[in-house]
């Protein structure tokens, strides 16, 4: 995460107008100890010291080597490392080491450049320790003598500044100085002449004396030897050699071959040719035939270590005389060297709501190869949602140009080629695989529009009826959905306390029994939200429509059965077969098949006489009526429904055969139902019963009393006479109801609730009026009342219990 605010905060500085376009310069000397003050970051680019720490400020170099440190504290930059100037630059006249200070919230960042100076920590160093010169003693005063010249690391003041001897000779002196193309030279002088008798070796020290303060030298031993004769040196053809080598060149190559001549004839004119500085390391990668002086490659060269090469030969005849030339190999460049890409900062995982302009990674290319093998260019491969910026100098930006989206792309592969102007160019392919993290900008998505579901009524408590299922395009916490149960969109109401959703998985419960009958159908609101911030939600709507069960009875509308008594249905005893009676209208609380009623005559009086519309509920006739069909029918229709188990109603109906509608208020008057029949026919018995023993106990009195009277009769009083006679009796034949005197029987029958009365034929001869007893007659203990009779007689004591309405039938004997 600290790489990806780095980016950023570069990506902002970058896009600054007003950023630094000179770098601040510093110069250190080399060798200068670990945490040595190089100068004020902070103050020179105008920062506080503690916005570097606020910042997150960080030095980087294009080496990726940490030679300074930065002291956030105190806005110093310091040296990290004890520097080598000679490791780092060679004899560069120049040596500057770049770095970048950056600074992120926002980002900054500023161009350092410290050159380290040179010091003098080098001394000057000859090739060999011991020198031997072999001179003619006729060589002739200002004859020179080359020598090799000494090395000294350093440069400018701190390099080789002169030679001297020591001690100092009269014969000899020293000469130095510059040749062209910078090249120095030392000479011995021969300042008089030599005799070889006289002296025929010379010995002292040739010192070499940087300018540094203070002063370093080195030294070599002189070894002259004073020869007689030879007087002619080899010469070479150049001075100076120069030759152009391909740094793929292969072992074993001839670079060039140098050549000397020398004048004199013999073993003093045989030259061979050997290198000078032998330790040197250029000299390491050639060799040269002694015979032939031709140079060779003995190992591979690499113009990224050294782009030349500088020999010494040196040509000896057999007197040895010797001469020296140099030679100048310069390492041609070819494109060996594939460009290289170095990541600063890389920002992964990515936010896919992050805008477009956003740096995602800031890199680095460099080719170690030089001219337009080491020109290199950079490009993206297609790619719609980020783009390829030059930063500054040698640096890249990758930054999007595009929204992102998650759900269309989780992972962008980005490669990068970079690649030189060589031929054939190189290239190398750099990939940044860049992970989009999750954003909360998608709600959750039910798989249908709306939800249809079945419960049957009389469920149980709890029941399962169906599931939710609702998808979120987003992942982790972003994608978690639960769901709830939401007020309705219109009123606002709260949700229907009978369904419950679980949160987790969607399930949808009934919490208990529902009624058809009652509700049909329930619509919930469901509400889908996910668990990001802040959280997204979706609705669906539940219909939940309640099946129905077959839980209601069929209900009887016509004919009514709460009448009492029941109404009774009037046929006329002339009707045909198929005459419409009456029509059952029964209606069932279920619906569809449940409710599906049909008809069936369960029970009737005449079953054979009547029949049932099983659709319609229509009682027709099946039958023309006759004389022997009993008139009054009793009717009990089935009514089913057709569920499972089916559900069934009774009706009870009465039908009354007439063969006259005028009689219909007899009937409907003295006829009931069965149930009230048998109430009627109870009461009527205990009335009877009442009756009968009252009657009976009256003519227990009245026997009693006709039992005295036949006393006093025997006695010889006169128990009747006309006089005595009540004046109803005496006049029985014109008061009463009957002209003459007859017996009569009352028959009470049970079952129907009716009595028959009957009027029988005397049984006596008429008598007068002085032949009864009080209106009564005595014959075998039987007793027929003579005379006028009247309701009244038969029940004296409540002549309303019965009535002519009372009995069926009255016969006349």
């Amino acid at each position: 995460m600290a790489i990806a605010r780095q980016v950023l905060c570069l990506s902002a500085f970058l896009s600054l107008s007003h950023a630094r376009s000179e770098p601040i310069r510093y110069s250190v000397a080399e060798e200068a100890a670990s945490g040595s003050v190089v100068g004020n970051v902070a103050e020179d680019a105008g920062l506080a010291p503690a916005q570097l720490s606020a910042r997150r400020a960080r030095l980087a170099s294009e080496d990726g080597r940490q030679h300074f440190g930065l002291d956030r504290g105190t806005g110093r930059l310091v040296v990290a490392e004890r520097m080598d100037r000679e490791e780092l630059c060679g004899r560069a006249g120049t040596c500057t080491l770049a770095l970048e200070l950056l600074l992120a919230k926002p980002l900054q960042f500023f161009r350092l450049e410290v050159a380290v100076e040179d010091i003098n920590d080098h001394s000057p160093v000859f090739p060999e320790d011991r020198v031997t010169l072999k001179i003619v003693e006729t060589s002739n005063p200002g004859s020179r003598f080359p020598l090799e010249v000494a090395r000294d690391l350093d440069i400018g003041s701190n390099s080789i500044q002169a030679y001297s001897i020591a001690p100092e000779k009269e014969y000899f002196s020293v000469s130095f100085g510059t040749q062209k193309e910078s090249d120095k030279y030392v000479e011995l002088l021969l300042e008089k002449p030599l005799d070889r008798e006289e002296q025929a070796e010379f010995f002292f020290s040739l010192i070499a004396v940087d300018g540094g303060s203070p002063p370093r030298s080195g030294s070599t031993q002189i070894h002259i030897v004073v020869l007689d004769v030879n007087d002619n040196a080899p010469v070479f053809t150049e001075d100076r050699y120069v030759v152009q080598v391909l740094e793929n060149a292969p072992e074993g190559s001839v670079v060039l071959r140098v050549v000397a001549t020398d004048q004199d004839m013999g073993t003093n004119g045989d030259i061979s040719y050997h290198f000078s500085q032998v330790g040197d390391e250029s000299h390491s990668a050639f060799s040269i035939e002694p015979m032939t002086g031709e140079i060779r490659l003995t190992k591979s060269l690499d113009f990224e270590r050294a782009e030349n090469h500088e020999l010494t030969v040196r040509a000896t005849d057999g007197g040895d005389l010797s001469a020296i030339c140099k030679v100048l190999v310069e390492v041609v460049d070819v494109n060996d060297n594939a460009p290289e890409l170095m990541v600063s900062s890389f920002s992964s995982p990515l936010p896919e709501n992050t805008l477009p302009g956003t740096v995602v990674a800031l890199f680095a290319v460099r080719d170690r190869d030089a001219g337009a093998n080491g020109k290199i260019s950079c490009a993206l491969e297609d790619q719609l949602s980020f783009s390829l910026q030059p930063a500054y100098k040698n640096y890249y930006e990758l930054v999007t140009v595009s929204m992102l989206d998650r759900e269309e792309m989780a992972q962008y592969i980005l490669t990068v080629t970079a690649a030189d102007a060589g031929s054939p160019p190189l290239t190398t392919t750099q990939t940044f695989t860049v992970e989009i993290s999750d954003v909360n900008d998608n709600a959750p998505v039910f798989n249908q529009t709306s939800y249809t579901m079945y419960v049957r009524e009389n469920n149980v408590p709890t029941a399962l009826v169906g599931t939710v299922n609702a998808t979120d395009a987003d992942v982790g916490p972003n994608a978690k959905v639960t769901y709830s149960l939401a007020p309705a969109q219109l009123t606002g109401q709260p949700p229907c306390s009978c369904i419950s959703v679980n949160s987790e998985n969607g399930h949808v419960f009934v919490l208990r029994p529902l009624d058809y009958e009652q509700v049909r159908q329930i619509e919930v609101l469901v509400t889908a939200s996910d668990a990001g911030y802040p959280p997204l939600s979706a609705n669906v709507t539940i219909h939940l429509l309640v099946v129905d069960e077959n839980d209601n009875v069929p209900l009887v509308l016509h004919p009514s059965q709460d009448s009492s008594p029941p109404s009774s249905e009037l046929v006329p005893m002339s009707a045909e077969a198929g005459y419409l009676i009456t029509k059952v209208v029964a209606v069932d609380s279920d619906s569809g098949q449940n409710s599906w009623l049909s008809y069936h005559l369960l029970k009737a009086t005449d079953p054979g006489l009547f029949v049932v519309g099983a659709q319609s509920g229509e009682v027709r006739l099946r039958r023309p009526v006759t004389e022997r069909d009993t008139v009054k029918q009793k009717l009990i229709i089935l009514v089913r429904d057709n569920g499972q188990p089916p559900l069934s109603a009774t009706a009870v109906l009465n039908a009354l055969l007439l063969n006259d509608f005028s009689d219909v208020r007899l009937p409907h008057s003295n006829l009931a139902t069965e149930d009230e029949g048998n109430s009627l026919t109870t009461h009527l018995i205990i009335s009877l019963v009442f009756v009968s023993l009252l009657f009976l106990t009256s003519m227990a009195a009245f026997v009693a009393h006709k039992v005295c009277k036949r006393k006093e009769l025997k006695d010889g009083h006169m128990l009747y006479s006309t006089g005595n006679l009540p004046s109803s009796l005496g006049n029985a034949g014109t008061v009463g109801t009957l002209p003459h005197a007859y017996c009569y029987e009352v028959s009470l029958t049970t079952g129907s609730g009716n009595s028959e009365f009957k009027f029988l034929k005397p049984i006596l001869p008429s008598l007068p009026p002085q032949h009864c007893t009080m209106g009564r007659a005595i014959d075998d203990e039987q007793i027929f009342p003579c005379g006028p009779v009247t309701v009244e007689d038969m029940a004296p004591e409540n002549p309303g219990m019965l009535s002519v309405g009372q009995f069926n039938s009255v016969s006349f004997n």
